[in-house]
């Protein structure tokens, strides 16, 4: 089975740290974000077969991973000259992959779950697609007024919402791929709808919090940042 990594983007929301680096090459630690990924894949996966897309500063993150060997796995690269968003970047990578079910995750975040138990329930669920999940929830900024006409009815202050959130991590079979676009920005989300429009099985893993890392904004990565420097302090 290969893995397919998607780290093209231009990681916007974390410019100025992206001015010059990759955002999957911001520093962890003691390694670079992608490094904890490719491990992750390798440990937690058993997958020693690795696709990543590039396109932004695609250089920094090929001439630090080579053809993967200093980390025991083997790596090509699908390059493409522009973002193309995250099924776009895929695409880019379809005819590397053989005719078999594949692993896809973002990567610009740190996953920590266990990956073959997913592998498992999408196998035994015979999916088409299967999404890592997680419990998420959120107060809002505002209280809510119901009403009825012009009654109200009622005053929710600042309610919480809550809910299961894609982390980015998917177990696909290859069939997937034809139903992106050859050129052009497209969307996961879009793709995956069109999944559920043709009524393919879409299976939820649900992952607890300890089980990812988002990396998504500034705040977020300097949060990471810091966890990741306090498990070194206890090296």
């Amino acid at each position: 089975m290969k893995a397919v990594i998607l780290a093209g983007g231009l990681g916007t929301r974390l410019q100025p740290y992206t001015f010059f680096i990759p955002k999957p090459m911001l520093p962890l630690g003691n390694k670079p974000l992608l490094e904890y990924t490719i491990e992750w894949l390798r440990n937690a996966g058993g997958i020693k077969e690795i696709v990543i897309c590039v396109s932004y500063l695609h250089r920094t993150i090929e001439d630090y991973f080579e053809d993967g060997s200093r980390f025991n796995v083997n790596i090509d690269y699908a390059r493409a000259e522009r973002p193309l968003a995250t099924a776009g970047q895929l695409k880019t990578a379809e005819k590397m992959l053989a005719d078999d079910t594949f692993v896809c995750v973002y990567g610009d975040s740190v996953y920590e779950f266990n990956l073959r138990k997913m592998l498992k329930m999408h196998k035994e669920s015979n999916a088409f697609i299967s999404m890592a999940l997680m419990h998420y929830s959120t107060k809002l900024k505002y209280g809510f007024i119901d009403v009825e006409g012009n009654d109200i009815t009622g005053w929710r202050e600042k309610p919480e919402i809550s809910g299961l959130i894609n982390i980015g991590c998917y177990v696909m079979e290859p069939s997937f791929l034809k139903a992106i676009p050859k050129a052009g920005a497209f969307g996961m989300d879009d793709a995956v709808r069109n999944a559920l429009a043709q009524k393919k099985k879409v299976k939820a893993f649900e992952v607890d919090g300890s089980g990812f890392i988002d990396i998504g904004d500034k705040k977020s990565y300097l949060d990471a940042y810091k966890q990741f420097a306090s498990r070194l302090g206890k090296i």
